[in-house]
């Protein structure tokens, strides 16, 4: 089997959709708990990172419910594909616009966060194009 199948196969993507479940759940465990910390670390504002937590948890209830599926739900994950991409491009407008002024620390922060979560999108992505190519198959007689 190929790396390409491998990382396509349905098996593989729940285990992605787990991790980025999981993942998001810390993420939005710091956010909330330490967000007064991490908005001096960070440079970022506290209710901005408050408010991403909260919203990092509606994401992490999806994912979760999708990587407990055998074949998840096109739709659905095509939602999360697409809220992974929103998310990297939210952090490098955050680490590079003009509203916010976040320490040097906090720029490394947001592209860590933009790159992983890219690639998750991308391995996401990857099994969604796998899963509508299985659609398409004819029935075997």
């Amino acid at each position: 089997m190929s790396l390409t199948a491998q990382l396509s196969s349905p098996t593989t993507l729940r285990r992605v959709l787990a991790f980025d479940a999981v993942s998001g759940a810390g993420t939005g465990v710091l956010h909330l708990w330490l967000a007064p910390v991490l908005a001096s670390w960070l440079g970022l504002p506290e209710a901005l990172l408050q408010a991403s937590g909260v919203a990092i948890f509606a994401f992490v209830l999806l994912a979760g419910w999708l990587a407990l599926q055998a074949l998840p739900p096109r739709g659905p994950l095509t939602v999360i594909v697409l809220l992974n991409v929103a998310w990297a491009l939210g952090c490098v407008g955050l680490a590079f616009g003009v509203s916010a002024a976040p320490t040097a620390l906090g720029v490394a922060y947001l592209l860590v966060q933009a790159v992983a979560v890219l690639v998750l999108a991308e391995l996401e992505w990857m099994g969604l194009r796998a899963l509508a190519r299985t659609d398409r198959q004819p029935l075997a007689a």
